[in-house]
């Protein structure tokens, strides 16, 4: 789609809806036309370098980009997609500029006081989509490595939060930390039916 000239538009899309633990990301990110970026997709396709060398680029030469997130609490309290839907009006909110028009990957719009459209597969579609997926993900991402140094039983770093095998046999062992979702079924399963042996962990 090509923004009519001189219309702000923003693309907006969250990370961290299918983890375990941690909180839901998004961002918001209005482009620069005369800035383009070379190798914008959706951050699921491309490799972590990739997104690393990508999201340094989008934050310098955007005209405008925010990233903002749901806590676990609100996950629990609200369900993971009305805690991204929260996530997304607070990027878009916390953007230093006003887009004239909103776009949203996925289905479902954010409650925003501005035009706003959903785009389902946005992030392959839509070049500000793809940049606020990746500014979305190496966000989420980096938060999780660094929570990884705190608590490095769970191998955080390595899965990112995601229901591996070796991340719910971690929990298992070593007990539902403070940053899990409690709401989510494997979490809730572990809570509701905990290891008979050992001591261990929270």
């Amino acid at each position: 789609m090509q923004a009519a000239r001189g219309l702000l538009i923003c693309g907006v899309d969250e990370a961290g809806r299918g983890p375990l633990c941690g909180p839901v990301v998004a961002a918001a990110v209005i482009l620069d036309p005369a800035r383009p970026i070379a190798g914008l997709a959706d951050s699921k396709k491309l490799s972590e370098k990739v997104r690393a060398q990508l999201a340094p680029l989008i934050r310098e030469r955007a005209l405008a980009w925010a990233v903002a997130e749901a806590s676990v609490e609100e996950i629990d309290r609200l369900n993971i997609l009305h805690a991204s839907l929260l996530a997304m009006r607070r990027a878009v909110e916390a953007l230093p500029k006003v887009p004239d028009e909103v776009l949203v990957d996925g289905n479902r719009c954010p409650p925003l006081n501005l035009p706003v459209r959903a785009i389902v597969k946005g992030d392959a579609r839509e070049p500000a989509i793809s940049a606020a997926s990746i500014l979305a993900k190496t966000a989420r991402d980096a938060a999780m490595v660094a929570l990884d140094a705190e608590f490095p039983h769970y191998g955080l770093a390595q899965h990112k939060g995601y229901p591996t095998a070796g991340h719910l046999a971690a929990i298992r062992r070593y007990g539902v930390a403070p940053f899990y979702r409690r709401s989510f079924a494997p979490v809730r399963a572990i809570l509701e039916n905990p290891p008979l042996w050992g001591e261990e962990g929270w």
